[in-house]
């Protein structure tokens, strides 16, 4: 028989993008996690592909002392630990600012993408400062790189937290939001790695003969900084607390003090 109504054609959809749409929180984390675990293993293998010495070459050319042989590789295990420990922090600050995060959003997932990138090439990174001669004009810009490499892997995280906080109702734990316990200390520790990157990166421009030891320096100073840095917020949040209790109190007593006065003494 015949249909009492005309089906309507089907209409095609126009694919929509919003980058404020939820993302699963948990997809994002394991996917950091296995980039982050990656990128380390491919920093233990290279080291152990190219800076193992030969046991002939330790004993013939150091007189079968192992020590001796290991110490010319010197500059290239510090640069190895100093890669290995920068991973490790920039995974220990994401791990640190997903614990806050209650609802991941597109954007934050294509920051973290973004961010990602840039902890991929933390090998190369270590590839080019062990790589070159010392104090030589090839190793001031491969540790320039470097530094570049490690601001915008840093940066993007950064802006992972900045872009959290402008709906923080929806995308924040309550301890991370503006005024909270852990806002403070986290703002410092996302922005710890930017900033003395890029101060390395300038350093290393202006004192070109002491770029290495800047930018091993750097390495090296930032986890304890990491320490540092809780110690200092919460001294710092301390001292404007009781500032502004003081405030507080005087502002009170100017109160009592005016509603103790009788209203001609007020007057006058």
């Amino acid at each position: 028989g015949q249909r009492g109504e005309e089906e309507e054609p089907h209409s095609l959809e126009t694919f929509t993008f919003y980058l404020s749409e939820p993302l699963s929180k948990e997809r994002v984390e394991a996917f950091s996690d296995g980039v982050y675990a990656i990128v380390a293993t491919l920093l233990i293998l290279d080291i152990c592909e190219d800076n193992v010495p030969d046991p002939r070459e330790v004993e013939e050319k150091f007189h079968g002392s192992l020590l001796e042989a290991l110490s010319e590789y010197g500059p290239n295990y510090l640069a190895y630990f100093g890669s290995f420990v920068t991973i490790g922090l920039l995974w220990f600050v994401h791990h640190s600012l997903f614990l806050y995060v209650t609802k991941a959003t597109r954007l934050m997932g294509l920051l973290n993408i973004l961010s990602l990138a840039f902890i991929g090439g933390l090998p190369l990174a270590y590839q080019l400062t062990s790589e070159f001669a010392e104090k030589s004009h090839n190793e001031i810009e491969a540790i320039q790189v470097s530094c570049v490499i490690t601001f915008f892997a840093s940066i993007f995280q950064f802006a992972i937290w900045t872009t959290a906080l402008l709906n923080e109702e929806e995308t924040l734990h309550p301890f991370a939001r503006y005024g909270g316990k852990e806002h403070a200390f986290m703002f410092a520790k996302l922005a710890l790695y930017p900033c003395v990157s890029l101060g390395a990166f300038f350093v290393t421009c202006l004192l070109s003969e002491f770029s290495t030891a800047v930018f091993h320096l750097m390495q090296i100073v930032i986890p304890f900084a990491f320490l540092a840095l809780r110690i200092f917020v919460r001294i710092s949040l301390t001292a404007i607390k009781s500032v502004m209790s003081l405030s507080r109190r005087k502002v009170v007593l100017l109160e009592e003090e005016e509603a103790c006065l009788s209203p001609n003494e007020t007057l006058s």
